[in-house]
Parts: structure tokens; sequence; C-alpha cells
């Protein structure tokens, strides 16, 4: 990762306005439309949807066994699992999503944190904190120092190794201040315990971006790169979105993926934000997209989320949307998900409670976040351990540690994964959803989430932490001696070297 240099300076609200008006590049967005329409046909959605009811037990357990080989579910056959009543065959279901995730990527949970670096932004979405019109908001872009200090308690004291970098839509932070930012990210090193802390795969979730924007991030070097659609349903898109906003262009959003995609991003992820619209079209539309991202690049996205609508300070659209997801069709929907796209990573956030992440985790998830704080410079303001709305863009549900999710996951049977070798490895882009497809992955990184596990828990794990992994660990380890003998060796090589101190070993 290289490190760029950004001059951050005020923008004025014309410097605003010149930006806004030049972001949107139309041909950008045309040469991927199929005379002039785009790859969401809601009209096939809702005919999916109302003639795939009442499916017979034979049809959904043949859909089932699809799943398991791997394959992507046409959208008929999605419409089927979410009509679903009965109570056998949602048991079968939940099975069977349990069983694609353990296929496709063991018994591994990839941990993460989100990091904000500034909440100005030129759009004004209803439903979110952020927005312009929001003047309750403190609003704030970190700099460079402050951007490391905020690094510094995420790799140092805490242990992540893995960041998700969210970026709001705005000249302040535009793609040099994100160049700036993941070189800063990528600079800090902090001494631990045993060894040190690093991070070493930057995600960035931010807004959509010309071509020619997302070739400097990919030459900069990003991880997955991530934009949600919040709703495909293109009425309401508009409803909740203001003409005249960079944000109020449906198909600029839609198409963020395609030219990322050809900018040589190869790893993306999609999701919408569940409570905008009837969840059901939203679960059907991410499957056109996956459907598209596969038939145009020959790569589905690398990752899917489902966020659902939280609170957000002075933004009173949150507090009752007219589509609130329940928790058991947020089960559901999640469950349908992992059988219709069974190669994708899954990552379900600290905006659920504790006890509703507990209860989707077996339902096919494989990331989750920890130590969450979404206010702009929360890390290194620890002294206050507080949420503060009028710093964030919605209120969490989890703000537990990393160290006692950690000590949970292990406690179930789980292994925490800080792996990113995959990622500098080439493992990524149509080589990796081959290794998905086949079940291979899990085999890289099988070796490779027990040798970061150890480094974890020797650098930063607590007593209760160590005592529970330390089982866990056992008991990959005696799998990778019967599963897979032939790098057995190799592979206690670099476990008792990490043991010894030595850091990000991998395979």
């Amino acid at each position: 990762m290289t490190t760029a240099t950004y001059d951050r300076t005020d923008r004025t609200a014309s410097d605003c306005r010149a930006w806004v008006k030049d972001r949107i590049k139309p041909e950008q967005i045309e040469k991927y439309l199929d005379n002039g329409k785009c790859f969401i046909d809601p009209d096939a959605i809702e005919r999916a949807l109302t003639t795939n009811t009442n499916p017979e037990p034979q049809r959904v357990r043949e859909i089932l066994t699809k799943s398991l080989s791997v394959e992507t579910l046409s959208p008929d056959e999605t419409a089927c699992l979410i009509h679903v009543q009965d109570p056998e065959l949602l048991a079968e279901m939940r099975q069977t999503a349990a069983q694609v995730k353990t296929k496709v990527y063991d018994n591994r949970i990839v941990t993460f944190a989100p990091l904000y670096l500034g909440n100005l932004c030129v759009n004004n979405c209803a439903y979110c904190g952020f927005r312009h019109s929001n003047t309750a908001e403190q609003r704030r872009v970190l700099g460079l120092d402050e951007v490391r200090k905020e690094t510094e308690v995420l790799a140092g004291q805490i242990g992540h190794k893995r960041l998700i970098v969210v970026y709001g839509e705005h000249p302040a932070t535009d793609v040099n201040y994100i160049a700036s930012t993941l070189g800063a990210i990528g600079d800090v090193k902090v001494k631990t315990r045993r060894g040190w802390g690093q991070i070493r795969r930057c995600n960035v979730n931010a807004a959509p971006m010309p071509v020619e924007e997302l070739r400097l991030l990919n030459e900069v070097g990003i991880g997955t790169f991530q934009v949600f659609q919040e709703t495909y349903h293109r009425p309401t898109y508009e409803r909740l979105h203001p003409a005249g906003t960079i944000k109020g262009n449906y198909l600029w959003r839609l198409y963020a993926m395609h030219r990322a995609m050809e900018a040589g991003i190869d790893d993306v992820g999609i999701g919408p934000l569940f409570g905008l619209y009837d969840w059901r079209f939203e679960v059907m539309a991410v499957l056109y997209h996956a459907i598209e991202l596969e038939a145009r690049f020959g790569i589905g996205p690398h990752t899917i989320s489902f966020p659902r609508i939280e609170p957000a300070h002075n933004t009173p659209f949150t507090q009752n949307p007219q589509y609130r997801v329940r928790d058991d069709e947020f089960k559901k929907l999640i469950t349908v998900i992992r059988l219709a796209v069974p190669y994708t990573g899954m990552i379900v956030t600290a905006r659920e409670n504790a006890q509703l992440r507990r209860e989707v985790l077996p339902l096919g998830c494989t990331q989750t976040d920890a130590s969450s704080k979404i206010g702009i410079g929360g890390y290194a303001d620890l002294a206050n351990e507080d949420q503060q709305g009028d710093r964030q863009q919605f209120m969490l549900g989890d703000t537990r540690s990393l160290d006692t999710v950690v000590c949970e996951l292990a406690e179930a049977g789980y292994i925490t994964s800080f792996c990113t070798a995959g990622y500098r490895c080439g493992r990524t882009g149509q080589k990796i959803m081959g290794l998905l497809r086949s079940g291979q992955e899990g085999r890289f990184c099988k070796l490779n989430a027990v040798i970061t596990f150890r480094e974890w828990l020797d650098d930063f794990g607590s007593d209760e932490t160590i005592a529970v992994g330390e089982k866990v660990i056992a008991q990959e380890i005696e799998q990778i001696r019967t599963r897979m003998p032939e790098v057995f060796e190799q592979f206690m090589r670099y476990y008792e070297k990490t043991k010894a101190g030595n850091r990000d070993l991998y395979f």
C-alpha cells in the first residue's frame, strides 16, 4: 500500500456545487445498459414472487441440493425459498445454509472494525444522520495524524488486522483523501505484548466513483470495495434520495460495481439497507445483482451485507419505517441469501444486538465486527465509552469488545480468523471464485486462521479467552493433521515460529 499526500482544506458551498455537477459520467452508465434498460427488472421480480407461492416440499429440497453444490440459484428458485412457511422445511433450509457455509468457509468467522473518517456529505438521504440538512450533527473530517491515532488504537490496543474504512460523499473526502488516509493506516505499526500490531487489509465503503478514480484506488491498494444500493426499488430510491444530489441518480449507484470491475478491483461488496422497502423484493434484487456481475465479469460479489435501518440522531424517518424487518424475517432473509448466493461472504454487523448476532451466525454468516465505534474519532477518545449520536451515522446495537466476541465465538466452536493472506497471494476475483465453489479456499484459510488466531491470542487475548482459544486451536490442529497431512509439517513449522514471536506468516 503506497502513501499519497493530501492537504485537507475547507470547501466552500460553491466548491461543493461544482464538484457535485461533474461527478456523474453518463457514458460510464450507458455502456452497460441493455437497450436502455438496467439489469433490475421489477416486473420479473414481482412475477417470480407471485408465481412461486406455496412451493412443494420436493421442489424445495431439490433447490437445497443445488445450493449445496455451490451453484447460484435462479430467481424462481429463490422466490420459492422466500415463500416457505412450513416449520420443518424452514428448519431444513437453516440446516442446509449452515452446511453450505461450512463447505465453503469452514468454521471460520472473520472479524473487522469499521473506521469512519468523516461525516461531511453533499447528499440528503431521508434515513441518514449524515445528510447535509441535519444541522444537529457535529461535522468533522479526520486529518492524517488523527487517522494514525485511530489506527494505533485499533491495531495496537484492540488487535484488529482488517478494517472497513468508511467515507462520506464530499470533496473533502474525495479519492485523494481516500488514497492518503489508506496510506496513513498502512504505515502504522505498534508494539504489542509479544509482537506487533498492524492493519493488513483495508476494505473501503465509499460513494460510487468514475472509473478513472477507481483505477487510482486499485493502484493504491484496497481490499473489497463496498457500495450499498440502499434500496433496489427505484420509486422508493428516488423518493428517499432527492433529485439534484449525486445519490439521487439510481443508475450511477447501481452500476458502481461494474465500474470497479472495469478499473481492476475484483473484490466487491453489495447489499441493500433493509427497511426501506419490502425485504422480499430486496433479496431478489441482490440475487439479480450477483447474477449480473457473474455474467458480465465472471465474478460475483465477494461479500453481501444485510444491514437493517437503525435509529439516527435527529432523523425522524428511522423511528418507525414502513418496511421495518422483524427478527424472524431477518433470520429468514439471511438464510435465503446464503442459499441463493452460496459462494459469497456474508457480513452481520454491530447494528444488531448481541443475542440476535448469536442467533444468525449459524445461518451462514462469515464476518462480523467487534469493539465497534462509528463516531468520528471515536477510537482515540477512549475516555468516553458511550455512543454519541451527533457524531455518528446511526446507533449500534452491540458495542462489546473484540476479546469478548472472540471468546464467545470460541466457546461456540468457531475459530476467529485474522487472516488477510489470500488477498496478498492473488487469491481474489475469478481465482477465489473457483476456490470457493470447489471448497478448496477453506483449506488455505483453515491453516492461516489457526496461525493468525495463535498470533492474536498471544498479543491481545485475555486469560479467559486464551484458555478457551487453546481448546479450539487443539481441535483445529488435529483436523489439519488428519485432513491435510501433506502440509502438516510445514504448517507446524509456521505455527511454532508464530508461538515464538514471529508475525504475519501465512500460506
